[in-house]
């Protein structure tokens, strides 16, 4: 019955070990998913809302919710069954990417929401006549000049 007991912790051990390795997998899948940060950060577009846009689609988290979410459930089976010696650093690392990929999808909100306002904001403008008072005012300017 020992061995029969020996092969059934051998088989818990090596269960939770391949969970710790999937938690582990689908945290660095997660974190390959986000954009870079180049991506986010530069742009070649000649007007705002071709750098609003841009930014808008580098600010997609692609497929890591999914890793996160598949981390997550391993994670949990894997702290229900007690089969981790020690599972803060998976712990905080979850928090870390869950955090990261809140952080990105709000950013996408605002953008969202100033891609939409800002051909808003200058038809009113331009609607409004204050492009004409400022061109009045450079020929006024050039005038004066010669």
């Amino acid at each position: 019955m020992s061995q029969a007991t020996f092969g059934d912790d051998e088989l818990f051990g090596e269960a939770a070990n391949e969970m710790r390795e999937d938690v582990e997998s689908s945290l660095a899948a997660g974190w390959d998913a986000l954009p870079a940060a180049d991506d986010v950060w530069e742009t070649d577009a000649d007007n705002v809302l071709g750098v609003l846009n841009g930014l808008n689609s580098a600010l997609d988290v692609g497929d890591a919710e999914d890793h996160l979410r598949d981390a997550k459930k391993w994670f949990t089976m894997g702290e229900r069954a007690d089969a981790f010696e020690d599972a803060d650093d998976l712990e905080a690392e979850i928090a870390d990417l869950e955090e990261a990929i809140e952080d990105i999808s709000e950013a996408s909100e605002q953008v969202s929401d100033l891609t939409s306002t800002i051909p808003t904001l200058r038809g009113t403008l331009e609607d409004s006549g204050v492009d004409d008072a400022d061109d009045e005012g450079d020929d006024e300017a050039d005038e004066a000049d010669e």
